[in-house]
């Protein structure tokens, strides 16, 4: 991703307000007399991230240098930056930032509450990479095998093309199932760095036909509220509207509802 005049100043306004907020004491530097400004001096942090004051000055002055990577991970832990402040330096800096491997998405206690609120209405909370966060037990059952994986995190695309069920129970099976990969794709365009994405779609590759067939078509779209068609046992194809809801922190995560859609049966 190029990185524009306009990013590199503030980048370099976002470094000098990171280093700001660091003492030398969280650090283990020694002081060194009287400080001007608070916080940590650039040498400081150059030194603490293995890299030369220069360097660092000039990131910090916006200058059109291009930092690593490796520099910017190295910088991240000098600054003691969290994860979205992480992705944002990334960003800043003109890489997408990757995803630590096997690293699975966090979701505030608060957000993972939700879909047990809304019990009886089938509800969950899926992330970036259609990993289920949170699901409710209406969800449970109207998804069967859904969450039955005990190694690893429940995933709705895994669920449509690897596990049979589905093909049962979305009775438009291969509509739902190529909207689903065509939003898959379009999400992964946005992390082209991210390995979640990669190890994911060569799962997906490596046990669906559809999928190694549909995925270099490349279509696209984004998460949307609508209707599917669900068998339920006992009941034969159902009408369900789901609206998407999503989370503000975290935009890629989506709070989805379904509930029977009436206008069907009127």
């Amino acid at each position: 991703m190029q990185q524009q005049p306009d990013q590199r100043r503030e980048l370099g306004a976002f470094l000098r307000s990171r280093r700001a907020r660091i003492t030398p004491d969280q650090v283990g530097l020694p002081h060194t007399g009287r400080r001007r400004t608070p916080g940590l001096r650039r040498e400081e942090v150059a030194l603490l991230a293995g890299m030369s004051a220069t360097w660092y000055t000039y990131l910090e002055q916006g200058r059109d240098v291009r930092a690593s990577e490796q520099v910017l991970d190295a910088l991240a832990s000098a600054l003691r930056l969290d994860r979205p402040e992480r992705a944002h330096l990334f960003r800043l800096a003109g890489h997408t930032p990757e995803a630590e491997a096997g690293e699975p998405e966090a979701l505030a206690a608060e957000v993972a509450a939700v879909p047990l609120l809304l019990q009886p209405h089938p509800a969950y909370i899926i992330g970036g990479n259609y990993d289920v966060l949170s699901y409710n037990q209406a969800a449970d059952d109207l998804f069967p095998r859904l969450t039955a994986a005990a190694d690893r995190p429940a995933n709705f695309a895994r669920w449509v093309f690897l596990e049979p069920v589905a093909r049962d129970v979305l009775v438009d099976w291969e509509l739902e199932a190529r909207g689903l990969l065509a939003r898959l794709r379009t999400l992964a365009g946005r992390h082209p760095a991210d390995v979640r994405f990669t190890r994911h779609i060569d799962e997906l590759s490596a046990g669906s036909p559809e999928v190694r067939a549909w995925w270099p078509q490349y279509d696209v779209q984004v998460r949307r509220g609508g209707r599917k068609r669900l068998r339920l046992p006992g009941r034969g194809a159902v009408d369900f509207a789901y609206t998407a809801f999503h989370v503000a922190e975290q935009p890629e995560q989506t709070l989805v509802i379904y509930s029977e859609d009436r206008k069907s049966t009127d």
